[in-house]
């Protein structure tokens, strides 16, 4: 596998890229988001989710299901309730479409999620922060613990907690806006974020993130995905048997509470290596401190890349049987590969179980514990500055 091919794909994403920026400023500048427009419902959606069983008043807004469709026949489910992804249909190498995604059929099952970063927006900060704390300008910032000792996805009342302000203008696309308020959490500043999903007509499903923020401030977001390509079930299968690709040459290793020692290592010569094709199961449970640490691959790689903004090719995961694959661009200079570790089996949607290993998620994202790890990219938003992301999950077959 070579990575050459890709540069022509940059450049062409790279003009893309800046079509999406213009689209979202616009949308942030003229819509009001304040009313629900969501006229792209159908009831006979492949999804076979129901728009009633997500409209509920949480903390005085209304939620609600939003529906993608493309001319290509796939199709994705969204709530507004954590951005999460509901669903994603998609076909497999005979045509047979099947959701690919983990996650809920109503939105009680979303608020009370086993998982409650299934398949969610992540924010402020995605990943860990050591001990909660972190230093900027010399003042001390104290966030909420809710991992171990750390502080982790933003907190248990993060971005995945929340509902996301709607607008649905058209059948392949749905902007969410959120206000993050100074203070909340933890972090400094009023964060204003808007999250545009878009399904094209080649079967990618680009994710941009706009942010802007009235206090110097740290910003990490990502979406946490939890894709079974096979096909969810009961029980969704393992997803050791997929083959992954990851355009890294070195990863972010962690203690054994997950948090980055502050090295930045290669990833030849260990199980970590996926600079060529390699089964998720192959090397897992080797007695590498690495995965024993993680309980799997919990690890954020350090992609890469030649531009610091430029949007390139992350990883590939093909599962072997269904034919189908991923694909994951991103702007962004990491992606964390999480396999599903500490999954239990819980249920999900329409009767589908999740067992552990059932899973695994490339969240596009800055690296852990970035604010206390001055060498790492920084994640610092200041004032008046903007943050721009996008991300590509673009799904195919091979026969």
């Amino acid at each position: 596998f070579t990575f050459s091919p890709f540069t022509f794909i940059e450049k062409v994403w790279e003009y893309r890229r800046k079509s999406f920026y213009l689209h979202n400023k616009i949308m942030c500048e003229l819509k009001d988001f304040n009313n629900m427009n969501n006229t792209f419902y159908k009831e006979n959606n492949l999804s076979g989710l129901k728009r009633a069983d997500f409209q509920k008043i949480v903390d005085g807004k209304e939620t609600d299901l939003f529906i993608l469709s493309n001319q290509q026949g796939a199709e994705v489910a969204i709530t507004n309730y954590g951005g999460a992804i509901l669903t994603v249909m998609v076909p497999d190498k005979n045509g047979k479409l099947a959701n690919v995604v983990q996650g809920h059929d109503s939105i009680d099952n979303v608020i009370n999620s086993h998982e409650p970063f299934l398949s969610t927006l992540i924010g402020r900060y995605g990943n860990r922060i050591a001990k909660g704390s972190f230093l900027m300008d010399g003042q001390e910032h104290k966030l909420t613990i809710n991992n171990g000792p750390n502080s982790l996805h933003g907190g248990p009342t993060g971005f995945h907690a929340r509902v996301w302000d709607a607008k649905q203008e058209d059948e392949q696309s749905v902007t969410l806006h959120y206000l993050s308020k100074d203070g909340e959490e933890g972090f400094p500043g009023n964060l204003d974020v808007t999250v545009t999903y878009t399904l094209t007509g080649q079967n990618e499903l680009v994710i941009t993130y706009v942010a802007n923020c009235d206090k110097k401030t740290i910003i990490n977001l990502t979406n946490h995905a939890f894709f079974s390509l096979s096909g969810v079930n009961n029980p969704t299968p393992t997803i050791e048997n997929n083959i992954v690709t990851i355009n890294a040459d070195y990863y972010v290793p962690i203690d054994d509470v997950s948090i980055p020692t502050g090295e930045i290592l290669k990833v030849e010569g260990t199980p970590m290596d996926f600079r060529t094709p390699h089964t998720v199961g192959s090397r897992i449970d080797e007695p590498f401190q690495q995965l024993i640490n993680g309980a799997g691959y919990d690890h954020c790689y350090v992609l890469n890349k030649r531009e610091t903004e430029a949007l390139v090719f992350a990883a590939k995961c093909v599962e072997p049987e269904s034919g189908r694959t991923l694909e994951v661009y991103t702007t962004e200079p990491g992606v964390q590969v999480y396999t599903d570790n500490w999954a239990t089996g819980y249920p999900g949607y329409h009767g589908a179980t999740f067992p552990r290993r059932s899973a695994i998620c490339f969240e596009a994202q800055h690296f852990p514990d970035t604010p206390n790890k001055g060498h790492f990219p920084s994640a610092v938003l200041n004032a008046g500055d903007t943050y721009h992301q996008v991300t590509i999950y673009k799904f195919g077959v091979e026969k």
